[in-house]
């Protein structure tokens, strides 16, 4: 893209990832993030197909976990192949347009993912402190409207900060010190004061980051409290664990991402290599283990996975059978 008028002369983005690695490495961490993209596909695809075939999965927070599940697809998809073709193929070039895409897409999965966390939380507290009425609030017309709103309310911010940005004057510089597109990455490289575009954005993603937060402190203060008040031990023990696991995906999600955010405006600094690390913290870990936090441990998941797999074994030990003693008559 050349706009002489504006003073915009970059045509195309250049994603470094991390500037201190040394290219011996390369292989090696386009390797590990190849992995990572087959772990989250592969654990959020099983989800995917078990949805779809069992009809006892489609319960209120099964719903929630598929919303959680198409967030995480889409943002790995929309961001690790850059990054892996850029230390596979050393092709980390990116369009002028596909990096505002890309940054658009990031800031609104990572919303949507916010959103559908607090909606989580909202579910967990209803069945752990008012187990009796779960079914009457809880219910799927409820979840749904909850989601729709999730998916509609992270479009219009988001939205306005790739409309401001994109405009911005782009003189020379076109390496995005990142492992994508991203807002501040991008207005860093403006020719002009990124004051204007970076408070509202940075005031946005506040908002988008600590009201769900705010809610789930909240609702998760009160299910420990419950669960204190549960009369067997057994019973503690067992609600306790399951949300012991989900406050650790979402300490995951929000604490780094607050701590990114706010470094900056609290005066702590960190090297740029240190800062790409902690942000693919929070955009690969939570996908890559988010089945098994929230799918394989729950119980109708595991009773049917086992299922499947006892009926795998033994239709290829039947079928090997059969053909053993074809072969031998």
């Amino acid at each position: 893209m050349v706009v002489r008028g504006n003073i915009t002369t970059v045509k195309n983005f250049i994603i470094v990832g991390f500037p201190g690695l040394h290219t011996n490495y390369y292989g090696i961490v386009s390797a590990i993030m190849f992995l990572v993209y087959m772990c989250i596909l592969i654990g959020n695809g099983i989800f995917l197909k078990l949805f779809s075939s069992e009809k006892c999965l489609r319960k209120p927070m099964y719903y929630i976990i598929l919303n959680l599940v198409v967030c995480d697809v889409l943002f790995s998809t929309t961001t690790l192949p850059k990054i892996i073709a850029r230390y596979w193929f050393n092709d980390g070039g990116i369009s002028f347009l596909g990096c505002f895409i890309q940054m658009y897409f990031v800031h609104y999965l990572s919303s949507v993912n916010s959103f559908v966390l607090g909606i989580m939380a909202f579910d967990r507290y209803v069945a752990v402190c008012n187990p009796l009425r779960y079914t009457s609030i809880v219910k799927d017309s409820t979840i749904f409207i909850l989601c729709i709103i999730a998916w509609l309310l992270a479009e219009p911010c988001v939205l306005m900060m790739v409309i401001r940005t994109y405009p911005l004057p782009y003189c020379s510089a076109n390496t995005i010190i990142n492992c994508y597109c991203d807002h501040v990455s991008i207005t860093k490289l403006a020719c002009t004061d990124r004051t204007p575009y970076g408070f509202p954005a940075f005031v946005f993603a506040m908002v988008v980051l600590l009201c769900p937060l705010a809610f789930i402190l909240f609702s998760y203060s009160a299910i420990i409290l419950a669960i204190l008040r549960i009369s067997t031990p057994h019973g503690r023990l067992k609600t306790l664990s399951t949300c012991s696991s989900q406050l650790i995906i979402i300490a995951l999600f929000f604490l780094p991402r607050c701590f990114n955010y706010l470094s900056p405006y609290i005066g702590i600094t960190f090297s740029p290599d240190i800062q790409i690390l902690v942000i693919l913290l929070y955009s690969l870990l939570p996908p890559m283990i988010n089945p098994l936090i929230y799918c394989i441990r729950t119980k109708e998941v595991k009773k049917i996975l086992s299922k499947n797999l006892a009926s795998s074994f033994l239709f290829q030990f039947v079928k090997q059978k059969v053909h053993i003693s074809t072969i031998c008559n």
